[in-house]
């Protein structure tokens, strides 16, 4: 167990400025849930209201997490940091262990946020909102070789192979080619692979895998996109791509105390970069 102190500097709920602090939303609420947090000497076990000048201190599990977790939850929303090898539906999918509502999916092999609903009314809302695109959603990439994006917007089409179970990504308009949208900006160049934080425009099948690919780019890892011996000299099995940020912007009035709601997970690979 490590304990982290942190003396607020301003009034807001206690997930919020624990999150700002760098403590990832997941280990904040398994701490709550295990009664691991403590306001001014006492212990809390939901999400209060902090005020400037209090004292907070957490006890949280440092080892490697290797199972889904959740990182936030009310009455109609569940938060999860999504593991490798999960899927989002089906049999012991991620909304079948929450018994709740899919609205979205990552790939098998891609973690991070997923929200789900907890009931038919939420599910509607947030799909409304992918609908209307009133959800950003950031995900952080390790990719092959140095970039050098600037956090412009890199438009392409995208041709689905379904037979092949993968896609094509061309240039310039084609017969049943989807348009896709994403913003790319480099966070770090290290010596063979770069950071790149890659923001979803549109959400199309492989989007952000296959058009880094198309860009010269793959994600390390990536078996499908990628070149296989340059994973193997990186030793990586499974794609480096992350969604680490997910923003409500906008939802119906139901559930408009989502709105501007922030949810953030950074990925391990990049937390432990040196």
């Amino acid at each position: 167990m490590k304990k982290i102190e942190v003396i607020a500097t301003q009034n807001g709920k206690l997930a919020d400025i624990l999150g700002k602090s760098g403590v990832r939303y997941n280990q904040i609420f398994q701490a709550l849930r295990e009664k691991d947090v403590k306001i001014n000497n006492k212990r809390v076990k939901n999400n209060l209201a902090v005020l400037a000048g209090d004292k907070i201190e957490i006890f949280i599990d440092d080892k490697p997490e290797n199972k889904s977790s959740i990182i936030y939850q009310d009455d109609n929303l569940i938060v999860v940091n999504k593991s490798l090898n999960q899927e989002i539906e089906g049999k012991d999918g991620l909304a079948d262990k929450f018994s709740a509502y899919a609205v979205h999916r990552l790939d098998r092999n891609t973690t991070g946020l997923v929200l789900l609903a907890k009931n038919l009314q939420m599910q509607q809302a947030l799909l409304e909102c992918f609908k209307n695109r009133w959800i950003t959603k950031k995900y952080i990439a390790e990719v092959y070789g140095q970039t050098n994006f600037t956090g412009q917007c890199e438009r392409a089409y995208l041709i689905k192979d379904s037979k092949q179970g993968r896609v094509k990504i061309v240039d310039r308009p084609v017969k049943d080619g989807k348009k896709i949208e994403t913003i790319f900006k480099t966070l770090k160049n290290k010596t063979s692979s770069s950071f790149v934080e890659c923001q979803l425009l549109t959400g199309r099948t492989h989007q952000i895998r296959a058009q880094l690919a198309h860009l010269g780019h793959f994600v390390i890892g990536d078996g499908k996109y990628g070149k296989n011996e340059i994973n193997k000299k990186f030793k990586e099995k499974y794609q480096k791509l992350h969604c680490f940020y997910v923003k409500i912007n906008k939802i119906s009035n139901s559930f408009n105390y989502l709105e501007q709601k922030e949810f953030y997970c950074m990925p391990k690979f990049y937390q432990n970069d040196d």
